[in-house]
């Protein structure tokens, strides 16, 4: 017995040196592990998001990109990426060495961004943000990029742009962090990184047929909705714990990011009304995202009532700016531009009116940094401004750069044939069909103005998971939805377009 109670009391003595020996809270700890997890279901978030907003015919090859550059990020993360991004020991202050290559020196050491969480921790929870950011750019190859190529650009974007971009306002000796540059949780990295360099993808990939872009619209809105509330949930996790701990920097980071998506949301719909008269959800959904992205950069250092206006200001940039890709003449087809870039713009600039130190030193740590214009600090405006100027620069042309040469390397072109983009990228890069059937055409219009030899002439996804016509019980759906069996009944089908389409020269002539 004595020896049990001998025994019992040295675990205790261990216990307690154990404990005494470091510094980490456990409330902080499994706080960022929460929510590091909650940044996963963003991954996921956006897939849907971005497979609702894209054809039919090609929503099942947005999701593998994007999950597949979740995997491919991982692995990049591992490797080197973090450790480019924050070894301590570079003193360049662009990008870092590969002192943490592959993790090593990893562990239990106070992290680089907060001496709250361990850095094996801290290493976890930013690569969550590597992956989302990359699974945004995917956006960028929507319905004409090949996948393979995407997955390597992949790879060399988040080595020669991520890591610099978060070595920059992140890494402990970065020139942005050194400046006094106000980034929360990646205005910078995250939002101009993804949606600059979107739209540079978009611009060395080129232009969809002309035809594709007739009447595009989103092919499944309850998706879209899916798709943002995830990213919704997540973004809490994604804000709240860039604090860095269960404190009451992370409580308002999360109240903040809660009205800016709310009021975004509202704003955008009632500007989408203003111009269509009906209340669009597609509307509301973006302009939410308008608000969190806002919130990104913004909601761990200002009070609750000016996220309130970042979120009516992001909401109503963001829906203007989806106009300039006209003016550009480039086919951002999902906005990243509009929404990512524009909104991390509008939030890191309104750090500079609105930041104070009074929020920022709820964590507890960064007691000394001061604010924006709130606190007087008036040079914090233009600071903001070359910080913006900066990554939006840097983003646009090495990411234009990487695509161009990636485009030029044999069996690695990044655009799929005009024939593959009339058969869709579902059929042609995955075999696979986000549904178990495929519409002749997506459109009304294009449905009206077929010839029935071409209804004979090109296989439609019918029982067959790859697209082979089943001739006895084969499912077809023509563009106004109603649904035939049989090959008889095709051919019935097209004799009334035939008849429509007559119909309609008739009443051209008269």
């Amino acid at each position: 017995m004595e020896f049990v109670e001998r025994a019992v009391a040295e675990n205790y003595r261990s216990l307690s040196l154990r404990a005494d020996s470091t510094s980490f809270n456990g409330g902080d700890v499994s706080f960022i592990i929460v929510a590091g997890a909650m940044v996963l279901l963003m991954v996921p978030g956006l897939a849907f998001l971005y497979s609702g907003l894209a054809r039919r015919k090609s929503a099942l090859s947005l999701i593998w990109a994007v999950a597949a550059s979740n995997a491919v990020g991982i692995f990049q993360w591992w490797f080197w990426g973090y450790s480019l991004a924050f070894s301590s020991s570079a003193t360049n202050g662009y990008i870092g060495n590969l002192r943490n290559f592959g993790l090593m020196k990893v562990l239990g050491d106070p992290s680089p961004g907060s001496p709250l969480i361990p850095e094996i921790l801290y290493s976890f929870f930013q690569m969550e943000f590597a992956c989302v950011t990359i699974g945004i750019l995917m956006g960028g190859i929507a319905e004409r990029g090949r996948v393979l190529p995407a997955m390597v650009l992949t790879f060399t974007w988040m080595t020669l742009v991520y890591c610099p971009l978060a070595c920059w306002v992140w890494g402990v000796n970065g020139w942005a962090f050194s400046w006094g540059v106000l980034d929360f949780a990646g205005g910078g990295p995250v939002e101009i990184g993804s949606g600059v360099s979107g739209l540079a993808l978009a611009w060395v990939i080129g232009r969809r047929q002309e035809k594709e872009l007739l009447n595009f619209r989103p092919h499944n809105v309850s998706l879209v909705c899916l798709g943002t509330f995830l990213l919704w949930f997540g973004w809490l996790g994604f804000n709240g714990g860039s604090a860095f701990g269960a404190n009451l920097r992370a409580i308002v980071a999360i109240w903040n990011s809660m009205l800016a998506a709310a009021f975004g949301g509202m704003i955008w719909c009632i500007m989408d009304f203003r111009y269509e008269k009906h209340w669009s959800m597609v509307g509301f959904c973006s302009g939410t995202i308008a608000g969190l992205v806002a919130a990104t950069p913004s909601s761990g250092f200002v009070h609750p009532w000016a996220s309130v206006i970042i979120g009516i200001v992001s909401g109503a940039s963001c829906n203007l700016a989806t106009k300039l890709k006209f003016h550009f003449q480039i086919d951002d087809a999902l906005d990243l531009f509009a929404e990512h870039a524009v909104g991390g713009i509008v939030g890191l600039f309104l750090n500079g009116f609105f930041g104070t130190n009074e929020v920022i030193r709820l964590d507890g740590v960064n007691t000394s940094i001061p604010g924006g214009f709130m606190d007087h600090n008036w040079k914090q405006l233009y600071i903001q401004f070359a910080y913006i100027c900066a990554t939006c620069s840097y983003s646009f042309f090495v990411t234009a750069a990487l695509a161009k040469i990636i485009d030029m390397i044999p069996g690695l072109k990044l655009r799929s044939t005009p024939e593959d983009e009339c058969l869709g990228m579902d059929e042609v890069e995955i075999g696979e069909f986000a549904t178990d059937y495929i519409e002749i055409r997506r459109d009304v219009t294009d449905g009206l103005f077929m010839n029935s030899d071409s209804l004979s002439e090109h296989p439609v996804a019918a029982g067959d998971r790859h697209g082979r016509p089943d001739n006895q019980q084969s499912t077809m759906s023509n563009g106004n939805g109603h649904v035939h069996q049989g090959s008889d009944e095709i051919q019935h089908d097209s004799n009334g377009i035939t008849d429509i389409k007559e119909k309609m020269r008739d009443s051209e002539s008269s």
